[in-house]
């Protein structure tokens, strides 16, 4: 028997906005300097990814991205100090969840995992 534990930030309409998948995206972002390439590696459209990118930056209230125009060829994106703070910051908060989580899970494992029927 294991736990899974899903870390999400929601709005105050209690709407998830930022989970694992985006920050995946950033980091994917952070590596290739290119929304277009992060999107790619997990599967994602290019317009599904701005969506979830803009939508970020509006409830947080900052910029994540900082966009040079140029087409495919001269193009890029970088994030933003406070992107990279976020990055951190979040990837911190999931691991210190999952550490909370897997330690109240100790004892409820202990005492159900072995009732199943035979």
């Amino acid at each position: 028997m294991n736990l899974h534990v899903k870390v999400a930030l929601a709005s105050e309409a209690d709407e998830e906005f930022c989970g694992y998948g985006l920050l995946q995206l950033l980091e994917g972002i952070g590596r290739h300097g290119s929304i277009q390439q992060a999107a790619r590696d997990m599967d994602l459209s290019y317009v599904k990814a701005l969506k979830i990118l803009n939508r970020l930056e509006r409830e947080l209230g900052e910029t994540l991205l900082v966009r040079h125009k140029g087409g495919a060829a001269r193009g890029s994106t970088e994030l933003t100090p406070f992107a990279r703070g976020f990055i951190r910051d979040f990837a911190a908060l999931r691991r210190q969840v999952r550490k909370a989580a897997d330690a109240a899970f100790k004892g409820f494992q202990k005492q159900y995992e072995g009732t199943k029927a035979k």
